[in-house]
């Protein structure tokens, strides 16, 4: 079966792009607190999860490679289509002009393929793009991608298959670990290695830099099929 894996990033959407009404909503919890430091401190804090929510932040990259094949494509918002600049190897830079072209191009590579494989996808990218994809009325090729949890097919989520689906808790032997730590410890070169990571991407959104957060994005699915493949040999299987 053609496998795809895939990694999302996102950055947060304006403050201005919500009335007054969201905002409160948003803030409410900081609004409680009667010290204006800390009250701004926690604003501050909820602010750095709006990366994280469908509804207060955007997809700007995606990449995708072929588990056999090592071949894909890195499909990323930018301002200017000379921002896919060189394309080395057999990954495909692809400049999109918004999110919609993104998600549009993205679902159209996805109906091609059988099944999945993500680090944190049932968390996190599969309900985030799908979520997005309904705001902007983008038509979804593949609609069961949550599916059963207890199986990996058709997604593998490898943070479930690390954690035995987390059956230890937090602080038990097959406690959660980020992508980077499990990479390292694997012998896996990790994404981010080259100083970039997610928590860079608003910043390097801000400053123009989409290009930069394409090739991070590729280093994350490119790392996360060399684990899956780490998986796949020496885990499979276990129950």
């Amino acid at each position: 079966m053609a496998k795809l894996v895939f990694d999302i990033e996102t950055s947060a959407l304006p403050l201005d792009n919500f009335d007054e009404a969201q905002q409160e909503y948003l803030f409410r919890e900081a609004q409680k607190i009667e010290d204006e430091a800390e009250r701004a401190t926690k604003r501050e804090e909820i602010g750095r999860f709006f990366n994280l929510w469908p509804f207060t932040a955007q997809v700007v990259c995606v990449a995708m490679l072929n588990v056999d094949s090592c071949r894909g494509q890195v499909l990323f918002t930018a301002e200017d289509a000379d921002e896919a600049g060189e394309t080395p190897g057999s990954v495909e830079f692809v400049p999109c002009a918004d999110e919609t072209e993104l998600l549009t191009a993205f679902w159209d590579v996805a109906k091609h393929y059988d099944s999945i494989v993500t680090f944190n996808g049932r968390g996190f990218d599969v309900p985030f793009i799908y979520l997005r994809s309904a705001l902007l009325n983008v038509p979804v090729s593949q609609k069961n991608w949550l599916g059963y949890r207890y199986q990996t097919e058709p997604h593998c989520d490898l943070l479930e298959q690390l954690t035995f689906y987390n059956v230890s808790g937090r602080d038990g032997a097959a406690r959660r670990f980020n992508l980077d730590f499990y990479c390292k410890a694997f012998g896996i070169e990790s994404p981010k290695a080259h100083g970039v990571s997610g928590s860079n991407v608003n910043q390097l959104m801000a400053e123009g830099r989409f290009r930069e957060i394409a090739e991070y994005c590729a280093r994350d699915v490119y790392a996360t099929v060399l684990l899956y493949k780490v998986w796949k040999e020496r885990l499979s299987g276990i129950k």
